[in-house]
C-alpha cells in the first residue's frame, strides 16, 4: 500500500496491526464451541462476550442486546423475516431511496410475503437531503416499521434520524437504522438516537468482516426468529445462526479498543470512544470541504448532492468518461476509489445513473490526510482535462 491513496474506506477500511495480532493470537490458541466444560470453550465464550461488550460501548447499547453475525445484510434479512411474521394485509412498511439496498430489499421482500404495503420516502435529488417532513404523509396508524440510514454510503447524507424515528414512534412503529456507514465517522448513541435496531459492520470501522445489530434486550425477547431446535433460546444468542467466527470476534474487540486508545479522555471505554470519534469527525470535516471545493472547481466534474450535512464521502461524475474508466485511470495514478452503484441501487436510479454505470465514489476516513485529498483533486483534474483536449 506504500504510496497508494486509499479512498475506498466506505467499502472496507484498512486494519491496524493490533487487530491483525488479535485475530492471529486467537487462532494460535485452542478454541472450541461455547458452553463446554473445558478451557478452550471458556476462551471462546469470553471472546464472544468481549465482542458484545465492545460493540455496546461503541454505540451506547447493552451487551445483552448485541446480536452478532457475518454481516449487516445477513442479519437484516434474518430480522426482517422474524419481524414480518406479525405483519399482514393493511400493515405498512417505509423504506427510503437514500439507503443501501441492504436496508431496502430485506424489507421489500418481507412486506411482499406478509401482504403489507410498502411506502417510499424519497430524497431530494438536487441537494441529496432526506427531510424528516417527507415522512409526514407516509407514516400512519398502520405503519409497522421505518427503515432509514444514519448516513448514505454513496453521497454521505446524514438525515435527521432522530426526527424521523420520533415520527415512527408516535404511531407505535419500530425504527431500523442502518449505521454501517455512519459509525466510523462520528460518535453514536443509540439511546439518544431512539433507534429500536441499529445495524453496523465492523469491517467499515477498522475491524474484521463481521456485523452486528444492537437492540434493547426486552425488544429482542418479544421476537421469535427461525432457529434450530437445539440452538439457544436466550437473547441475543437465539438470533445467531451457527458457530460464530471466534477469531474474527477477537478482532472486533481489538478494533474497538484501538479506537478507544486514540483518546485519553477520563472515564471508561465508552467515554474514550465518544471522545475519539468526536476527534475523528473533526479531523474529517476539513478534508471533506477541501475535496468538495477542489472537485467542484474542475470543469466537467459534477458532484452528486449539495448538502453540507454529510459524512466525508462523495460521489461524482466526469463528463464524457464512464465512472469505471475514471476509477481505472485514478488507479493508474495509485488512487483507490470505487465506481458503480455501490449497492445504493435506488439512489443511483433516482439520479438517473444506474443504467450508465453509477458514479465514482471517494470516501475519506481516519487514516487519510489533506495530501490524499489534493492528490485526488489533481488526478481528477488531469483526467478531465485529457478528455476535453
Amino acid at each position: 500500500m506504500e504510496g497508494v491513496v486509499a479512498l475506498d474506506g466506505a467499502a472496507g477500511t484498512l486494519v491496524p496491526a493490533a487487530v491483525i495480532e488479535a485475530v492471529a493470537d486467537a487462532m494460535r490458541f485452542a478454541m472450541a464451541n461455547v458452553h463446554g466444560a473445558f478451557a478452550a470453550s471458556a476462551r471462546s465464550g469470553e471472546t464472544v462476550s468481549s465482542a458484545r461488550r465492545a460493540l455496546a460501548d461503541l454505540v451506547g447499547g447493552r451487551p445483552e442486546g448485541v446480536v452478532l453475525g457475518p454481516n449487516m445484510t445477513t442479519l437484516t434479512f434474518h430480522l426482517a423475516n422474524a419481524l414480518s411474521a406479525g405483519w399482514g394485509s393493511g400493515d405498512e412498511v417505509i423504506v427510503t431511496s437514500l439507503d443501501h439496498d441492504a436496508n431496502i430489499r430485506p424489507w421489500v421482500r418481507a412486506a411482499q410475503r406478509a401482504g403489507a404495503t410498502l411506502r417510499w420516502a424519497e430524497f431530494d435529488v438536487a441537494s441529496g437531503e432526506l427531510p424528516a417532513e417527507n415522512f409526514d404523509e407516509l407514516i400512519g396508524e398502520r405503519t409497522r416499521l421505518v427503515a432509514v440510514t444514519a448516513a448514505s454510503n454513496a453521497i454521505g447524507t446524514k438525515p435527521d434520524v432522530r426526527a424521523i424515528i420520533d415520527r415512527a414512534h408516535r404511531v407505535g412503529a419500530l425504527a431500523y437504522v442502518d449505521g454501517v456507514h455512519a459509525t466510523s465517522h462520528g460518535p453514536v448513541d443509540v439511546e439518544a438516537l431512539g433507534a429500536d435496531f441499529y445495524a453496523l459492520s465492523t469491517y467499515k470501522l477498522f475491524g474484521p468482516h463481521t456485523g452486528a445489530v444492537v437492540a434493547a434486550p426486552d425488544l429482542l425477547e418479544r421476537i421469535s426468529p427461525a432457529k434450530l431446535a437445539p440452538a439457544p433460546d436466550a437473547v441475543p444468542e437465539r438470533f445467531e445462526r451457527g458457530t460464530p467466527p471466534f477469531e474474527l470476534l477477537a478482532g472486533v474487540a481489538a478494533a474497538v479498543d484501538w479506537l478507544a486508545g486514540l483518546s485519553s479522555a477520563p472515564g471508561g471505554r465508552r467515554e474514550r470512544l465518544r471522545a475519539a470519534l468526536e476527534a475523528i469527525e473533526g479531523h474529517l470535516e476539513p478534508m471533506l470541504q477541501r475535496a468538495l471545493h477542489g472537485l467542484g472547481e474542475i470543469p466537467g466534474v459534477r458532484l452528486l448532492g449539495s448538502t453540507r450535512r454529510r459524512t466525508s464521502t462523495l460521489s461524482f461524475l466526469v463528463d464524457g468518461i464512464s465512472p469505471e474508466e475514471v476509477a481505472r485511470r485514478l488507479a493508474e495514478r495509485d488512487i483507490s476509489v470505487w465506481h458503480g452503484d455501490n449497492y445504493a441501487y435506488e439512489l443511483m436510479d433516482r439520479f438517473g445513473l444506474r443504467e450508465s454505470g453509477g458514479a465514482v465514489r471517494a470516501s475519506i476516513v481516519l487514516y487519510n490526510d489533506s495530501d490524499d485529498v489534493d492528490r485526488l483533486v489533481a488526478a481528477v483534474a488531469e483526467v478531465s482535462s485529457q478528455n476535453r483536449a
